[in-house]
């Protein structure tokens, strides 16, 4: 036996088999990788036909504007015009004269001054029509002292309107004037007070409306002045109190049906426009938060629609602490000048699609991870490999690096063609950033692939469900996720919330990242800065964060669930407690289960069974046990299902094996052998009792005993795209073979089994029979000279001369070894093994060496003779005066056979009893043999129910 491998000989072998594994995988591993290069090459051809078609509708725009005078417009009779020609004198490009869709396309060098507006929504066929009588819109506010937001409100709407017609602007200041337009994104005049626009403006009080008013906007350009005649409606503003901003916001989205319309904004019939929360606002703290109607873009707010409100709450309260006197006015709004500008933005696709098309490319690889895991679970490849010395922490650095390499090639394959084809997600945004970001989720991803394959054990279900939360988690995210993170009233725990799940805190980077191309970041580029990670409308730092907490933490939960779950390990719940507790010594131990293993003594009357328990218990009060193997009570039951009752598979079993055995354990199917094997190699735990190995417990040092033990499973676990000399060499090194003495080990297992010749060494495993496949998993069992074999039928499917090889081997092998070996065939048994048990119901019925159960269980001849069918009863009388006691074990068509006692007669008694029978009548055959170990068997399972006495 060789010394147990260390930490870096294990991961040394897992490394060169998956190396070797995966080189064979070249053509699947370059597809997964080239994946994402797929998806940009067809983002690519989006971007490309869609550029073709903006730029094609751009050359068709540039003619219009330049058959319109560049841009401008010609002003004739105080009227603005579009003329084919315009006289320069004529020429303006003053914002009142462009239509509302060119404001923002047209060179403005002087923009205009105008009142700061609120933003009503008013109109919609809910205005009565009367010229006397304008439509009244809804205030809604909220806060802890009521008293005071009343009081606030009372002094917001003043109830005059007076024009003076040399300083307008300071006239509409005085009052709140409101229009139902909103402004695009970037304002350089307001549409409301636009020659092109014929919508009212209204003025807002909070007495009941009387009178309408008017005025006119004077706009001059060199000598010449025109005039803009703007209505002014009166409308009351109702202000409502409610007891909490919930309430205000449930109004809103229309979940009160009792006090507006379906769908929200009305109550009363009248339009919600604003709503304040004064919060814990008093004389001394002014602390408010209001709602506006619309906000479509959470980093983008229109001034000028939202300043006026900031206006009214600042006066409000200066009345309030100084009196009615007391206002600050604000008279207009006025944009920067502005030369032309294009009129739409180049569409990204990658900024439009990217969140949910990259979400789906990078949620890829959490299904390939899954699957590979449990497809070695399933097929207990990782088990085969643990039962060869391989431990949990090489396992775990090897498969966790190589999914780690796998992913970041991936990844930088989807970077790295991003940018070449030079999209703005990928170029823009710092790639630093982009690589913190990625690592992190990626880890985080191979984490939770490594949490969810504990909870499988199929692939099948395991790859369904995968891609289920791969395309649902793209889906819900695009389309739903936004909603929430632009939303400033939605309650920002619950954003977090969202995102501690992991497909949701990827499609929020994305998002950050789409984001920042489309707004720019806080110096105006394109793209995200390290520096705007402490923007606090910036997730990506807060989900860095998470992802980073999460990554630990499912690891930590992965390798907890690994070992109580995993088959090999049969650990505890409570195993990390382990170190806590005191131990009984293993000597008490052994003690308290030889008292135990006393109780069922009644139970047994079989003396070889009787003799082997005693023999158990005088090894376990030994100070330490050299036995090869030593089972103690060992029993296994299975749960019932379905209402059946329990299985028991293993009925207290007391077995004791040494070195330079090969004990054969035979009997039928469903006996319980396997299931003791199962047992014995740690793919399952024991109900009761135990074994030791070589003086280590089965429950709770199996990790040690893995690298002392070959197995030979019942089927083969072989990986199809490695040769017979790879998986020789991989469980070689796993035994700690190293240099030429592995080479030659290697060498001799191969010529040995008859796998050298012909190339059949370096062919790989999934092209071998089934009798080369046995062969190969015989020699694994028995590389590196371990202490203990068990092989579970390992001649199945063998030709006789490859059979005949394979016990050669055994032969040679069980010499220094202690070997337990599952067999259906009476001829191996008695072929390879030195001592034979016949195991029944999960029970030993017997045990010795060959010789010992035939003549136990078989003392007598076995005669059989063919007759006519009118002559069997002669033959019966022939036989029951040779032998009175004889027994008939076997009758068909004239065919019988009988048991002969061997003290009851001899064999030229049986020849002259024949000779003589034959001159009385015809008999077509018969013949004399000794009990065969197959007889023995039968007996033994139940054959023997079928004798009948002949006296």
């Amino acid at each position: 036996m060789s010394n147990p491998p260390t930490f870096f000989t294990q991961a040394n072998a897992l490394l060169r088999k998956n190396l070797t594994y995966q080189k064979r995988h070249v053509k699947t591993n370059v597809r997964l990788v080239l994946f994402p290069v797929i998806l940009i090459l067809l983002l690519f051809a989006l971007q490309t036909a869609l550029d073709i078609l903006e730029n094609a509708a751009d050359r068709e725009d540039d003619k219009k504007k330049a058959a319109a005078c560049k841009g401008c417009v010609c002003v004739h009779d105080g009227l603005p015009q579009y003329q084919d020609k315009c006289p320069d004198s004529d020429k303006v490009c003053a914002p009142q004269f462009l239509p509302p869709d060119d404001a923002e396309t047209c060179p403005i060098w002087n923009p205009l001054e105008w009142p700061p507006l609120l933003e009503l929504e008013i109109g919609y066929g809910f205005c009565s029509g009367n010229n006397d009588t304008a439509c009244n819109v809804t205030m809604l506010f909220t806060g802890t002292d009521q008293s005071f937001g009343e009081s606030l409100f009372g002094t917001m709407f003043p109830t005059n309107l007076s024009i003076n017609e040399s300083d307008i602007m300071g006239s509409l200041a005085s009052v709140v004037l409101g229009t139902q337009l909103s402004l695009p994104s970037a304002v350089f005049l307001d549409q409301a007070l636009s020659v092109y626009t014929s919508d009212t403006i209204y003025q807002l009080q909070q007495d009941q409306c009387k009178v309408n008013s008017s005025f006119s906007f004077n706009f001059t350009h060199g000598d010449s002045k025109w005039n803009q005649d703007v209505e002014v409606k009166c409308t009351q503003s109702l202000t409502l109190w409610r007891k909490s901003f919930s309430d205000i916001w449930d109004e809103v989205k229309g979940k009160n049906p009792g006090d507006y319309t379906e769908g929200g904004y009305m109550v009363h019939n009248n339009p919600i426009s604003g709503a304040f929360d004064f919060l814990n606002s008093n004389k001394n703290i002014y602390n408010v938060s209001f709602l506006t109607y619309k906000s479509d873009n959470r980093r983008y707010i229109s001034m000028s629609r939202i300043t006026r409100s900031v206006n009214m709450l600042s006066n409000a309260f200066l009345k309030f602490l100084l009196g009615n006197g007391t206002k600050m006015l604000f008279d207009f709004i006025e944009e920067m000048p502005k030369p032309a500008s294009p009129e739409t933005g180049r569409i990204d696709i990658t900024t439009l699609l990217g969140g949910l098309f990259y979400t789906w490319v990078i949620l890829q690889l959490f299904p390939v991870i899954l699957i590979s895991l449990v497809y070695e679970k399933q097929h207990n490849i990782r088990i085969m490999m643990k039962m060869h010395g391989l431990g949990d922490g090489a396992y775990w650095l090897i498969s966790y690096g190589y999914f780690l390499a796998i992913s970041m090639l991936y990844m930088l394959c989807f970077v790295l063609v991003g940018s070449l084809f030079g999209f703005a997600f990928f170029r823009e945004n710092d790639y630093g950033i982009q690589f913190v970001f990625y690592f992190t989720y990626v880890n985080l991803q191979i984490a939770l692939a490594f949490l969810v394959a504990a909870l499988f054990s199929n692939v099948k279900t395991a790859t369904v469900t995968a891609y289920l939360v791969v395309f649902g988690t793209g889906l819900l995210a695009a389309f739903l996720f936004p909603s929430f993170v632009q939303n400033d009233l939605f309650p920002r725990k619950w954003v977090i919330v969202m995102e501690l799940y992991p497909g949701f805190a990827l499609f929020r980077g994305l998002y950050e990242f789409a984001e920042y191309i489309t707004d720019g970041n806080s110096s105006g580029t394109p793209g995200m800065r390290w520096q705007d990670l402490n923007d606090s409308t910036n997730g990506m730092k807060q989900i860095l964060n998470i992802m980073s907490i999460e990554w630990i933490v499912f690891l930590l939960v992965a390798y907890y669930l690994d070992q109580v779950s995993s088959s090999a390990s049969g650990r505890s719940p409570l195993f990390f407690l382990e170190g806590f507790k005191k131990k009984t010594p293993l000597s008490s131990q052994k003690a308290n289960m030889s008292m135990q293993g006393s109780r069922v003594l009644d139970q047994m009357d079989k003396p070889d069974v009787i003799q082997e328990r005693e023999k158990v218990e005088q090894l376990l009060l030994e100070p330490a046990i050299n036995h090869g193997i030593v089972c103690n009570e060992l029993k296994k039951v299975y749960p019932g299902r379905d209402g059946n009752s329990d299985k028991e598979a293993v009925r207290g079993l007391f077995l004791a094996v040494p070195q330079g055995e090969c004990f054969g354990m035979l009997g039928p199917n469903g006996a319980g052998k396997t299931s003791f094997i199962s047992m014995m190699i740690g793919l399952t735990k024991p109900t009761s009792g135990t074994a030791y190995v070589k003086g280590l417990d089965i429950r709770t040092d199996m990790n040690g005993l893995y690298t002392s033990m070959g197995v030979c499973p019942q089927h083969d676990l072989l990986w199809e795209r490695l040769t017979g000399r790879e998986h020789l060499l991989f469980y070689g090194r796993l035994k700690n073979l190293k240099g030429s003495a592995l080479t030659q080990a290697v060498e001799d297992s191969l010529k040995s089994l008859n796998l050298f010749n012909g190339g059949v060494a370096d062919k790989q495993a999934g092209k071998y029979s089934g009798g080369m496949k046995r062969r190969l998993s015989v020699a694994i069992s028995l590389i590196g000279n371990p202490s203990v074999v068990y092989m579970d039928e390992p001649s199945t499917g063998l030709d006789p001369a490859s059979r005949k090889r394979l016990w050669d081997v055994i032969k040679t092998a069980k010499q220094d070894r202690a070997v337990i070996l599952t067999t259906h065939s009476m001829e191996e048994a008695e072929a390879l093994c030195d001592r034979l048990g016949i195991f029944v119901d999960g029970s030993l019925q017997c045990i010795g060496n060959p010789k010992e159960l035939k003549a136990r269980y078989g003392g007598s001849y076995v005669l059989t003779m063919t007759t006519s069918l009118e002559h069997e009863s002669d033959v019966q009388n022939m036989v029951r005066q040779l032998c009175p006691n004889a027994k008939k074990v076997y009758h068909i068509s004239g065919t019988q056979k009988f048991e002969l006692p061997k003290e009851e007669v001899r064999i030229a008694d049986v020849f002259g009893a024949v000779d003589f029978a034959k001159r009385n009548f015809t008999i077509s055959a018969w013949g004399l043999a000794d009990t065969t170990m197959e007889d023995v068997f039968i007996k033994v399972a139940g054959g023997n129910h079928h004798t009948q006495n002949l006296s």
